[in-house]
């Protein structure tokens, strides 16, 4: 899951405060501290920002020098010498959040997912909006509640729709979203084709976007989501870069209509990768996000085409990740069916959402070159009561 295809970069410290937080690569249960192993100062950063910063070619260099420094010596000898000096026990060290988040959007990018909100939302009307094929639907969120994994979220409170008025209070209608995140590396001052897409995003993590759903059907009218997903983002500690990713680039679903010339496809850019969502620890869906409709290339090529810039760090998420069957629904919205089709777990409990002292994790693993799996760790949270009453 973590060998030499994979390589995802973090920033991990010795412990404490975090004050000697800096730049690591993932190898096996181990991390690769390479400020020490390659001697460069960028490293030593408390977060992936300067690096991605300096660009593909960059980026290129760099993940090569690592494979060469864990694969020196004969065979049966990797990690020695300047690896082997550098590497630490993952269990020895604390994790942070591998970027530091600048803007933040978030897609509705998979059509299983878009359909069955429509129907659960509007079951007298057409599932998909009439925009919904012919660009990317996001919005902007709230860079600053983007947290690390393992990081407990609290039930939002907020308005709700009553019957006699809105009422006020914490959600009872708490989800998850299984979400594939991008970051930029390399900023652009306008507009970003979909064929200069790898010139920008330096890698792939996985994301959680947390979602109050009775918050979100009240004051979602007629504006986007707001305090239903701003309260709490979780992302995973390990991005992985594009470049081990080569093997799991795909074709998209089908599009129909065609998209209008500056969404048109420049390379596969659809992702093999298979996500698996669960819920104390029992697994509940394994959502494949090769049924993506948008890719992460028109995604960001649709949010920069009226001239918006992107800077390092900038990150944007897929959309919830959902697939035909039952089993390959990426939240408890779709799980249960808005509630009314409660979901059973393996031990017999029963959610239609989420209860305070739940706890999701999202994993995920992509096919590398070598017929192995890329793994991409997971991005986990626990629901604390409300701070309200």
């Amino acid at each position: 899951m973590f060998g030499l295809a994979s390589l995802p970069y973090g920033v991990f410290s010795d412990g404490g405060d975090g004050d000697d937080a800096r730049v690591g690569v993932r190898i096996g249960d181990s991390v690769l501290d390479l400020a020490r192993a390659l001697g460069d100062e960028v490293f030593g950063e408390p977060s992936l920002n300067a690096f991605m910063a300096q660009g593909r070619a960059r980026w290129t260099e760099v993940r090569a020098r690592i494979t060469e420094l864990l694969t020196a010596g004969q065979p049966g000898e990797r990690h020695r010498g300047a690896a082997e000096a550098a590497l630490r026990p993952l269990s020895a060290v604390r994790l942070h959040l591998p970027f530091t988040p600048g803007d933040y959007v978030d897609f509705f990018g998979n059509e299983y997912h878009a359909a069955n909100a429509g129907r659960i939302f509007r079951p007298d009307g057409e599932p998909l909006t009439p925009n919904w094929k012919h660009m990317p639907i996001g919005y902007h969120g709230r860079s600053g509640t983007i947290v690390l994994s393992g990081t407990p979220v609290t039930r939002p409170c907020g308005q709700r729709r009553g019957s006699a008025g809105p009422t006020f209070g914490p959600s009872r209608r708490l989800d998850f979203e299984a979400e594939v995140g991008f970051v930029v590396g390399a900023g652009a001052s306008g507009p970003v084709p979909v064929s200069e897409f790898a010139e920008h995003v330096f890698g792939v993590f996985l994301l959680n976007d947390w979602s109050s759903r009775d918050l979100q059907a009240w004051e979602s009218q007629p504006l986007g989501p707001f305090l239903a997903k701003s309260f709490a983002t979780s992302v995973s500690p390990w991005v992985v870069p594009l470049e081990a990713l080569e093997h799991a680039r795909i074709s998209p679903p089908p599009r129909d209509p065609e998209p209008l010339p500056y969404l048109a496809d420049a390379g596969p850019w659809g992702l093999d990768l298979a996500l698996e969502v669960r819920l104390n620890g029992q697994p509940v869906a394994r959502p494949p996000f090769a049924t993506t409709y948008w890719t992460a290339a028109q995604m960001l090529a649709h949010m920069t085409v009226n001239g918006a810039s992107i800077r390092t760090g900038d990150l944007f998420g897929s959309g919830t990740v959902s697939g035909p069957d039952r089993d390959q629904r990426g939240c408890l919205l779709e799980l249960s069916w808005g509630g009314a089709e409660p979901l059973t777990l393996a031990d017999g409990s029963v959610r239609t959402f989420l209860e305070d002292g739940d706890e999701v994790a999202i994993s995920a693993t992509a096919p590398a070159a070598d017929g192995t799996r890329i793994g991409f760790g997971e991005v986990t949270g626990q629901i604390r009561p409300a701070d309200h009453p």
